[in-house]
């Protein structure tokens, strides 16, 4: 059964992470992508470790466009553009990460394509806006980390260095926010007829994120030094006898909880802790407190106790043991398929389950070099059979109708 997007057709312009992971979530959920790459592929075939022997394929690539199809165009070439403007009056989101007004100099820009696709639901992902003094800036993950707050949350209490947090957090959770309003603005179409520009920038996204708990010091102007500086406590990750766990004691019924596990029952009524506020006020004191208490006992041990009285608490697995958690498994979060060029493949299924229309299961990301070879016309191209288009015009792996041409695409 095709999923809750199934005949919605998106255009992904976009390339590296925030862009492509916002349009394959959108694959997901059974919406029709074609990505369209430059001539040279998209950098992130090429930005990590090969896994393939064709050299097109890098882990992350395959993890951030599963599910689409791909054609390479050259958009400063005449047909290219010919081609492009087919796809765009077929098409309801494009979704583009170009620098800040790129787009309009190749003639994509949105109001050149509104004219044409008035329904068009145009996106426009940034990294810092289009206005204000970094606007022409390039920018990555980490520049964003760093401008938003996020490497500071991250800082050591003890000597209050910043630090990254080691995974594109930046770019992921923008590819988040970017579904999410895809599918807003989709809504918005069905009452009112006609589609909307999207603007999302990575800076604006992180600092949303992370205002509800990282900010709180922050959100009443004129008291901001009257509230606990969230950074400046230990963080909840516990060492056992044997190896490391994770406590949480927010709730009155949890820490009697962890007193009852631990045995220490004059800490119930303790004043520094016997209130939420209390236990608040005094974090760094009450986690320090913990971890004494915790590293007395092995990690099996502690997880039954805690269990046992309802402390919410998980073991801190290795990406590996991950893998093979019982809990992973029981859900079957991570499905594995045969991909033609690298062989076994590994991807999380969607994290949303639709039980009316539910996703379809994850499909291989696309090729690059076999994707299509136009002739200069850009009227003919030869799909892997080695024949022609007009010699095989149902080819599985074409979209001839689609395009008005033969240009053809492989899933």
């Amino acid at each position: 059964m095709p999923g809750p997007l199934a005949g919605i057709r998106v255009l992904d312009l976009t390339s590296v992470v925030s862009g492509p992971m916002a349009t394959m979530f959108l694959a997901d959920q059974g919406a029709e992508v074609i990505k369209v790459e430059p001539i040279a592929g998209d950098i992130a075939r090429r930005s990590r470790q090969a896994i393939s022997a064709s050299g097109e394929f890098s882990a992350m690539f395959v993890s951030t466009n599963r599910g689409k199809r791909s054609l390479a165009l050259d958009l400063k070439r005449p047909e290219a553009v010919e081609i492009m403007h087919r796809l765009i009056a077929r098409t309801d989101v494009l979704v583009q990460n170009f620098r800040p007004g790129t787009m309009e100099r190749l003639g994509f820009g949105e109001e050149a394509l509104r004219a044409k696709n008035p329904r068009l639901i145009y996106v426009s992902i940034s990294g810092v806006g289009e206005t204000g003094p970094y606007a022409k800036k390039r920018v990555y993950d980490p520049i964003i980390q760093g401008l938003s707050g996020f490497a500071d949350i991250q800082s050591d209490p003890k000597t209050r260095r910043p630090q990254m947090i080691r995974t594109i957090v930046a770019d992921k959770t923008t590819a988040i926010f970017a579904a999410q309003a895809v599918c807003a603005a989709l809504y918005a179409r069905e009452r009112s007829g006609e589609g909307q520009h999207i603007r999302l920038a990575m800076l604006d996204t992180m600092i949303s994120f992370l205002w509800p708990e990282a900010m709180t010091q922050y959100t009443v102007v004129g008291r901001e030094a009257s509230t606990a500086d969230p950074i400046s406590r230990p963080d909840l990750i516990f060492k056992t006898a044997d190896d490391y766990i994770t406590v949480g004691t927010i709730s009155d019924s949890e820490w009697r909880g962890f007193c009852a596990a631990s045995e220490r029952p004059d800490l119930v009524e303790d004043p520094r802790f016997n209130t939420t506020g209390a236990r608040a006020g005094n974090a760094t004191e009450r986690i320090l407190l913990m971890g004494d208490i915790i590293k007395q006992r092995p990690a099996v041990e502690w997880l039954a106790r805690l269990d046992r009285h309802d402390v919410p608490s998980a073991p801190v697995l290795r990406r590996d043991e991950m893998i093979d958690n019982e809990q992973v498994r029981a859900r079957e979060l991570i499905a594995e398929f045969d991909h033609p060029d690298i062989g076994r493949v590994r991807q999380p299924v969607p994290a949303a389950r639709f039980d009316r229309t539910p996703a379809a299961a994850p499909r291989p990301a696309p090729p690059y070099r076999r994707t299509h070879r136009s002739y200069p016309d850009g009227t003919r191209a030869r799909c892997d059979t080695g024949r022609t288009s007009t010699d095989h015009p149902d080819c599985p792996a074409c979209f001839r109708r689609l395009v008005g041409c033969g240009v053809f695409l492989r899933r």
